[in-house]
């Protein structure tokens, strides 16, 4: 029997009779949109999500379902919980993918009320089940707002306070596995009703379900418990980071803390993120940029058109591998000449725009199984026209044996001063080395560097081309209707992802081990190094100013009033201005009466008040 438009509600009052009492349906068709503060009424014209998703059959998984339900937009956007009122309301890219559970009730991502609130576990897999979201570069997303939510499912954890411990880690830990200890105690429902877990449940809970030959996949993500899950994308030792899609509560952009704004908030992020990237998002940024790897795969595999990667490029067995990094991102500081402030009135740091992003897309990278060259091989190879990626072998000379500017980091961190160094170098340092010195290298002869070995790739191309494009452009959305919290998380996702490039234990699934690429990793960091320097020098020649210090891809100089060093163009990998900091007095004679590069370090962060230089990676 198809079901009436007003009859949402009756998805968990399986006891009652079939036919309501008309009052109870006038009633219940009155129900408001999550946005729809207003006028208190959803509008006549707007589609019933029951119609949208067809009967309430418990034999409907993500796999039976065949069209996303489209609400027609009627509803009125109002402004009570609006997060920020000069940014676009949600769309409906995510609806049918993703559904937002509250206290108050559960609605799609573009603000549609569905059903009144759900305060069992039986009731939420009768919602999922119901729902029948499919996947959209990622497992279809249930996502439970605010405390008062998690409490009427039974999730409640207690790990004490932040007051009672002296690192916010043991706290953490305290709370992901009382987390897990809940959630395993309190799904059985689900279990026995044909789901399963895939992983231990925590902040998020991934649930698999088969039904014939279909799999339907969905992950329920528990927001009030995201931070028991922390890690280089979600923040350091006590300090809370970027929390995915969620935002940043250290930055501001975390969701508000009342419930239904924060739903509406994340349903706009979610809708944006569908929209924009293709994708939903994944438990991490970097997942999330994973994803729109992943989904670029998938069209290239059956288009037969564009580069497909399909294996994973761990480093090659190397002898004499040098320690650490195989491309060390940039950390350099030295004490300025004390003429060098005569006329200088502020600090200022500018950074390349997205750095990472912009060496993504316009890299070849190698792929496939690269062949071991030694000697005459591997220096014949370095010599074809366009130096094919791979690894290099290589000896770096002494820096006081070149004619190198004394005010600039050496031209590769393995570099030492007073001896020769035996190092391997990705493609892009081998290109940069053999720059002149004013376009950032050493000027070297390949003959200079004493090519002995190296592993080159048979195929090479820009792999992440489309990816770096597609988060590019979203990016200029973010910014052209300053969104703060798409524009960091897409900082996030791209860093996150180019960062977990190196660590195979992220990856370890069959069907994710082609993210696992560390040697494109360290051509990125090699290319962003290098393009840094090279600016470097161009100032130097156009003002006669030298960078004080570097970290990854920002400098900071000391600078007298109305010289702009900064790039005039917006393009990705520019010189922007990251900060400026008046040269008072005290951090004068800080910087003045500096003896060593710890001091220097501490007076420069005094200048700029303690603010953090990551750089706009």
């Amino acid at each position: 029997m198809a079901l009436k438009k007003g009859e949402q509600f009756a998805l968990f009052e399986v006891d009652e009779p079939e036919t309501a009492p008309a009052e109870t349906l006038a009633a219940e068709s009155l129900q408001p949109s999550l946005f729809d503060v207003v006028d208190d009424v959803v509008p006549e014209s707007a589609q019933s999500p029951l119609e949208s998703y067809g009967e309430t059959d418990d034999s409907m998984t993500n796999d039976a379902k065949t069209e996303d339900p489209e609400p027609d937009g009627s509803e009125d956007f109002g402004e009570d919980v609006a997060v920020a009122t000069s940014l676009p309301p949600a769309g409906e890219s995510a609806n049918g993918h993703a559904i937002i559970v509250t206290a108050e009730g559960t609605y799609t991502p573009s603000g549609q009320t569905l059903t009144g609130p759900v305060d069992s576990v039986e009731k939420l897999d009768k919602l999922i089940r119901w729902a029948a979201l499919t996947p959209f570069g990622a497992p279809a997303q249930i996502w439970v707002v605010g405390i008062d939510a998690c409490e009427m499912l039974g999730w409640v954890i207690d790990p004490g306070s932040e007051d009672d411990v002296d690192d916010m880690e043991v706290l953490r830990t305290r709370a992901a596995e009382e987390l897990t200890g809940v959630l395993a105690a309190s799904l059985n429902p689900m279990l026995t009703a044909g789901w399963e877990l895939r992983g231990d449940p925590g902040h998020v809970v991934h649930l698999s379900r088969t039904t014939g030959k279909f799999t339907s996949m969905v992950d329920i993500v528990i927001e009030p418990y995201v931070w028991t899950y922390w890690n280089k994308d979600f923040g350091w030792g006590n300090r809370v980071g970027d929390m995915g899609i969620l935002g940043s509560p250290t930055a501001g952009t975390y969701l508000p803390d009342d419930d239904l704004p924060a739903a509406q908030e994340l349903g706009r992020r979610l809708a944006w993120c569908a929209q924009h990237l293709g994708v939903l998002p994944g438990p991490t940024p970097a997942r999330t940029g994973a994803a729109v790897v992943d989904k670029i795969k998938r069209e290239r595999t059956r288009s037969g058109k564009g580069i497909v990667v399909t294996t994973a490029g761990p480093v090659p067995p190397l002898d004499g591998q040098h320690r650490g990094d195989l491309e060390p991102a940039l950390g350099w500081t030295r004490v300025p000449e004390r003429g060098e402030l005569d006329d200088a009135s502020m600090l200022v740091s500018i950074d390349q725009r997205a750095a990472y992003l912009a060496s993504a897309g316009m890299l070849d990278f190698g792929y496939g199984k690269p062949r071991h060259l030694r000697a005459d091989a591997a220096r014949a190879a370095a010599e074809e026209t366009k130096t094919p990626f791979g690894l290099w072998h290589v000896t770096l000379p002494a820096a006081n044996m070149l004619a190198l500017p004394e005010k600039m980091p050496l031209p590769h961190p393995h570099m030492l001063d007073d001896q020769p160094v035996h190092t391997w170098v990705t493609s892009v340092s081998l290109d940069a080395l053999c720059a002149p010195v004013a376009d950032g290298g050493i000027g070297a002869e390949l003959d200079d560097l004493d090519i002995t070995e190296a592993w080159v790739y048979p195929e090479q191309g820009r792999a992440l081309d489309k990816w770096a494009k597609i988060l590019r452009e979203a990016r200029k959305v973010a910014v052209d209707t300053d969104d703060a919290a798409m524009k960091r998380f897409l900082g996030s996702c791209y860093k996150g992802y180019i960062g977990r490039m190196v660590n195979p234990d992220m990856w370890t699934a069959k069907q994710m081990q082609h993210h696992h690429q560390p040697l494109w990793r360290a051509a990125i960091i090699a290319h962003c190094r290098w393009r840094g320097r090279r600016v470097a020098m161009r100032i130097a020649r156009e003002t006669g100013r030298w960078p004080v210090r570097t970290v990854t891809d920002s400098w900071v100089y000391a600078l007298p009033d109305g010289l702009d060093i900064a790039d005039d163009s917006d393009a990705l990998g520019k010189m922007t201005l990251e900060k400026c900091a008046p040269l008072t007095g005290d951090v004068t004679t800080m910087l003045t009466d500096a003896r060593d590069t710890h001091e220097i370090n501490l007076a420069l962060k005094a200048a700029f008040s303690g603010d953090d230089d990551e750089g706009n990676i």
